[in-house]
C-alpha cells in the first residue's frame, strides 16, 4: 500500500501536467448566453432581456439565478481570472527552481488560456463596468496573477539569471502583452496557440535578459 506521501507527489504532478491542458470549459446555459452576447455587442450594449431570449426563458427566470446582469459580467470574469491564476501557479512549481523555466511555464500558461479561452478573456476589457465592490474582487484575483510573475522576475534578477533594472515595470510589460492576443488572435489563424505560446516565451525572455532552455 502507498504511503500518503506518495498520494501527494502523484496528486502534484498530475496538477503540474495539467496546467497546459484546456479541456472545454462548461458554462450553465445562462453563463454560455451571457458570455457569447458579451462578447458580441459588449456589457453596455447587451440587455438582460436578450440574454434571457438566447437561453429561453423569462426574465425573472433568469433573476432567479442572478442577481443582475453585472452578477453575469462577474461570475464569468472570476471563473476566467480563477482559471488563469491556478494555471499560473501550476505552471511556477513545475518549473523548479530556476527562473528561465519558471517564467517560461507562467508565459506559456498564460498565452494558452488567452489563445484557447480567447472569448472568455476578451471579456476582462468589460471589467470596467463592475461597481466598486466588484471591481476590487475582480483585482484581487488579478493581483494573485501579476504577484507570481514579478516574484519570478525579481528573484531571477537577484540569482544572476535575469538582467532587469525595474521588475515591477517589466511585470506589467510581460502581462500586457499577454492580455493583448485576445483582440487579434483568431483560431482559424496561421497559429496554433502552442506556437503564439512558443513565440510570447522567447519574447519574454529576450524581456528579462535571459536565453530559453533547450
Amino acid at each position: 500500500m502507498g504511503s500518503s506521501t506518495d498520494d501527494t507527489v502523484a496528486a502534484e504532478e498530475t496538477v503540474a501536467a495539467d496546467w497546459r491542458t484546456l479541456e472545454p470549459m462548461e458554462l450553465t446555459p445562462i453563463l454560455s448566453a451571457s458570455l457569447d452576447a458579451f462578447y458580441e455587442t459588449g456589457f453596455h450594449g447587451t440587455s438582460v432581456r436578450e440574454i434571457a431570449r438566447r437561453v429561453g426563458v423569462t426574465v425573472p427566470a433568469l433573476y432567479y439565478h442572478h442577481e443582475n446582469k453585472e452578477g453575469l459580467l462577474i461570475a464569468l470574469l472570476e471563473l476566467s481570472t480563477s482559471d488563469v491564476l491556478w494555471r499560473s501557479h501550476a505552471a511556477d512549481t513545475d518549473g523548479g527552481a530556476d527562473p528561465v523555466q519558471r517564467l517560461s511555464n507562467v508565459i506559456e500558461a498564460i498565452v494558452l488560456r488567452m489563445t484557447m479561452r480567447a472569448r472568455l478573456a476578451a471579456l476582462e476589457g468589460e471589467a470596467r463596468y463592475l461597481s466598486p465592490e466588484n471591481r476590487q474582487r475582480y483585482r484581487a484575483v488579478r493581483k494573485g496573477i501579476e504577484q507570481i510573475v514579478r516574484q519570478i522576475v525579481e528573484e531571477g534578477t537577484e540569482s544572476g539569471a535575469f538582467d532587469v533594472e525595474d521588475s515591477a515595470e517589466t511585470t506589467r510589460a510581460l502581462l500586457g502583452m499577454c492580455q493583448s492576443i485576445p483582440r487579434w488572435y483568431h483560431a482559424e489563424g496561421t497559429l496554433s496557440p502552442p506556437e503564439v505560446a512558443k513565440k510570447y516565451v522567447k519574447i519574454a525572455l529576450k524581456m528579462v535578459g535571459a536565453s530559453p532552455r533547450t
